[in-house]
């Protein structure tokens, strides 16, 4: 594999900025986007750091996040690759509504005002910021740490309510506390080979700041929200944590990803990581007009059910964040032809036969009307030798089977989800074959408490016949 030749740093990350804008919004506003929605009144959910000192006390916060991602630098381990590391997250800023009183220096808070039809409430917005280490030279490698801090002040924002004509009727009060973090970069060799290169990045919240009893809403506002990383290489390739090869796949098992999950980007020379669990080249559909900030979003419906909101939430929901207002008009000014867009798009992966191919390849039973009662050619009852119930698959020399006890091995080509069983014990539902022929093993996971009720809908986890283990009797009653 060649890698890119160098270009400027913006440039670098621009490839990811879409994916990475999505990340870093995930859930800022939810529909139908008022701030006095309930689904609004619990936010920043994704890639949070509080303070160290918050952290300690409640195990279940996060105070730092660690990336390990693996570097091939191939034939060129005499040249000298360099390291772009970007930092991304959010800063909360809480903005508080106050009305004039006609003593222009006395304004008193109000939950909402009302001004030429505009509402406006109080909100906790959030400010971008980026923190940029390097470009440094990859190699060479050296045993120190490479620590970068930041540190972004308190700020106090005072903004004028006016009416058409210029009247004062309120004002917006914007503050935000200070905010503090670290950069560790640190890389070295993969033990046992000359090509391959560990790269470690790690963010961590080094705010002092500390109150017993301090709600999440305080924490929240001292702490980086959103956080992901973003790497860049010139001169040199990542290897996809995800699905690596074979020479490079015991290295990549062994990466320690706390909290974040890397993916390559572009041509493997840039790697996201986030909060989020991602595919390896992930894109925002081209389809997609702009954010809803949803997760799995599906554009065509949330957008039709912005259409449905009164007028008076359409007003709300402008008055509570630009980005909130940017959907309501972008969905209320949306033209047919992306309405058509927005419908469905079919991306061909490869030639499948189509449903009229099937019917006509075979002859109807006799006992069956002609082109009547004809399966889809994507359902198994289309083929009368396939019967998952029945059919079963050599795994380990052993015959795996509807009703056999294995063991979960999810392997690199997993869905990141799929990682969660990995040693834990299931029992087989059936033995599938798909469109192309892949074999696939359906189970239930033992001693889960949701399987029958996933079970009675036909609801299964899916898995290639390498990545089950029969389980021996040792294993089943582990």
């Amino acid at each position: 594999m060649s890698a890119p030749a160098p270009t400027h740093t913006e440039d670098r990350f621009a490839v990811a900025r879409s994916v990475a804008d999505a990340v870093l919004y995930e859930g800022y506003v939810l529909y139908p986007y008022r701030a006095s929605a309930r689904k609004n009144q619990v936010r920043w959910q994704f890639g949070v750091l509080v303070p160290g000192a918050v952290s300690a006390s409640d195990p279940s916060e996060r105070a730092a996040t660690r990336t390990e991602c693996i570097v091939d630098l191939g034939p060129r381990v005499g040249a000298a690759p360099q390291l772009s590391v970007r930092i991304r997250f959010l800063q909360v800023q809480r903005r508080v509504i106050e009305a004039a009183t006609g003593d222009p220096t006395v304004f008193l808070p109000v939950s909402r005002l009302d001004v030429d039809g505009q509402v406006h409430v109080d909100w906790e917005e959030a400010v971008e910021r980026v923190v940029d280490v390097g470009p440094r030279p990859l190699l060479p490698l050296g045993p120190g740490a490479n620590h970068h801090d930041f540190e972004f002040p308190s700020g106090l924002e005072y903004e004028d309510i006016c009416d058409v004509d210029g009247t004062v009727h309120g004002r917006a009060v914007r503050s935000r506390d200070s905010i503090g973090g670290r950069v560790r970069i640190d890389t070295e060799w993969v033990a046992g080979s000359e090509s391959l290169v560990k790269v470690v990045v790690v963010v961590e919240n080094t705010s002092g700041w500390v109150r017993p009893g301090a709600t999440r809403d305080e924490i929240v506002r001292h702490s980086l929200v959103a956080v992901h990383t973003m790497l860049a290489l010139d001169g040199a390739l990542f290897v996809s944590i995800i699905d690596p090869p074979p020479d490079a796949a015991a290295s990549a098992a062994a990466c320690i990803n706390d909290g974040t999950f890397p993916v390559l980007i572009g041509s493997d020379d840039v790697v996201l990581s986030s909060p989020i669990i991602l595919y390896d080249h992930p894109e925002v559909a081209p389809e997609s007009p702009g954010d809803l900030y949803d997760s799995t979003e599906i554009d065509e419906i949330l957008a039709l059910r912005v259409l449905t909101l009164t007028d008076e939430e359409k007003a709300e929901a402008r008055g509570t964040d630009p980005r909130s207002a940017a959907i309501i008009d972008r969905c209320d000014d949306m033209p047919p032809e992306m309405w058509e867009r927005l419908h469905g798009i079919v991306r061909a992966i490869q030639d499948v036969p189509t449903y009229s191919e099937v019917a006509t390849a075979a002859e109807p039973p006799s006992d069956q009307p002609p082109g009547g009662g004809q399966v889809p050619w994507w359902d198994p009852g289309s083929d009368s030798e396939v019967d998952p119930a029945t059919d079963s698959v050599m795994v380990r020399g052993v015959t795996v089977k509807r009703g056999s006890r294995v063991v979960l091995h999810p392997n690199r080509r997993a869905d990141a989800h799929d990682f969660f069983f990995a040693g834990l014990n299931a029992t087989v539902a059936g033995v599938f074959k798909d469109v192309d022929g892949n074999v696939h093993v359906a189970v239930s996971v033992d001693d889960d408490p949701a399987t029958e009720e996933l079970a009675w809908q036909g609801r299964y986890l899916y898995f290639f016949p390498d990545e089950v283990e029969p389980a021996t009797s040792a294993e089943a009653t582990r």
